[in-house]
């Protein structure tokens, strides 16, 4: 099975070298041959901007492997969330994911179970913050504080406005034009009323 390694280190002084021979071992043991190794150093868990794991991820929708290997989730993933939604297109794409230190293994009835239960887990997390942030505004609302995103600036509102009835930028191209001082969403909303506008 062509299988594609993922490691990652959160500061430069740390070595990939215990995580990489770990999974090379593996593989031998269990007749995966790697065609692939993507390696993040000096990242930490928390950042986006992974550009080996978004790399990974390209090759996958590429379907440049069957398989991709790493040492421990929390190598891989930043959090729950991302979590379930790298192993769901993983799923989608028909791609097998081994995590050597969890024990999980997403094309044996063990890891097909852990995989839902951590889909149920990431949902109920989404559920809960979703409670805790009507309360908090329900309760703000009482002490009479306002709510929700402060007003876009008109002139920035009338940036916006020209800028997609002029051109033909796209939505991510006028969002950086404006350096982010507008939302992406807010633009996204400008853009499609200027030039979808309603009968």
């Amino acid at each position: 099975m062509r299988t594609a390694l993922y490691v990652r280190v959160s500061t430069a002084q740390q070595k990939p070298d215990l995580q990489r021979d770990a999974l090379y071992s593996y593989s031998a043991r269990t007749d995966l041959a790697m065609v692939a190794e993507y390696m993040d150093v000096g990242v930490s868990g928390r950042h986006e901007g992974r550009p080996q794991l978004q790399a990974l991820m390209r090759a996958a929708h590429a379907r440049e492997f069957a398989c991709v290997l790493v040492w421990k989730f929390d190598r891989f993933a930043r959090s729950v969330a991302h979590l379930v939604q790298a192993l769901e297109e993983f799923n989608h794409l028909g791609i097998r994911f081994v995590s050597l230190q969890d024990h999980i293994d997403t094309q044996s009835p063990m890891g097909k179970a852990m995989f839902t239960i951590i889909g149920a887990m990431a949902e109920l997390e989404a559920a809960l913050i979703a409670e805790r942030v009507k309360a908090g505004m329900a309760a703000a609302k009482a002490r009479g504080k306002p709510c929700g995103r402060p007003a876009t600036p008109a002139h920035l509102v009338t940036r916006v406005e020209a800028l997609a009835s002029t051109t033909n930028l796209s939505i991510r191209h006028i969002h950086h034009t404006l350096h982010g001082r507008v939302s992406r969403s807010v633009v996204g909303e400008i853009v499609k009323r200027v030039r979808h506008p309603t009968s």
